[in-house]
């Protein structure tokens, strides 16, 4: 086999496998950058070192969990030589959640599940908790792959993502005491209303 159509195959093999997942890792990156610029530029280089790698790529990885990796940690070195303190949480929602989260054709993340006040309470949570959440909870990854994509033990992201789900309670009840009152099912749910 040529090393043209070797390299052919290898790229097929990428675009099949990564492309499948870049509503996932634009939507994370979203929430990471704050803003669609530097979100699009985030996913640009995720993919960028995700190309650059797939050689390394084993078959039985996960790829969803394999790119958010990758774009975890694009993200902490861009962060890191920036020196800005990492924000990572839901855009505001004058920039792109007017009525919905970032659009994303394969998986329908409605307001109705994250209204105003589960994002408030997300983008509240300190950062090592937020991340664990958003995988968690939007992601819908496993211990497992979060733990792979933190580079934490399972222990830490069960115990993180505790942490973080009861702030985020917390926060809920607080807003519901002092007359705030969001009408997401998730947002009741953690609240304690009925849904």
């Amino acid at each position: 086999m040529s090393v043209n159509s070797e390299e052919k195959l290898n790229t097929d093999r990428f675009e099949k496998l990564a492309l499948a997942h870049i509503d996932s890792v634009y939507r994370l990156a979203l929430y990471m950058a704050g803003d669609e610029d530097n979100a699009q530029n985030l996913v640009r280089n995720t993919y960028l070192e995700a190309y650059r790698s797939f050689s390394r790529f084993e078959a039985e990885t996960i790829c969803k969990a394999w790119l958010l990796g990758i774009l975890n940690d694009t993200f902490m070195n861009v962060g890191c030589h920036s020196g800005r303190e990492q924000q990572i949480g839901f855009p505001s929602a004058g920039k792109c959640c007017g009525t919905r989260l970032p659009n994303n054709t394969n998986d329908e993340v409605s307001r109705d599940r994250f209204d105003d006040d589960i994002i408030a309470a997300i983008n509240e949570l300190p950062v090592q908790y937020r991340l664990i959440v958003l995988l968690a909870d939007v992601e819908e990854l496993s211990y497992k792959e979060i733990a792979n994509i933190v580079g934490c033990p399972i222990q830490a992201v069960m115990s993180r993502l505790c942490i973080g789900r009861r702030l985020i309670g917390k926060r809920l009840q607080d807003r519901q005491l002092s007359g705030v009152r969001g009408s997401g099912k998730l947002s009741m749910a953690i609240a304690g209303r009925e849904v």
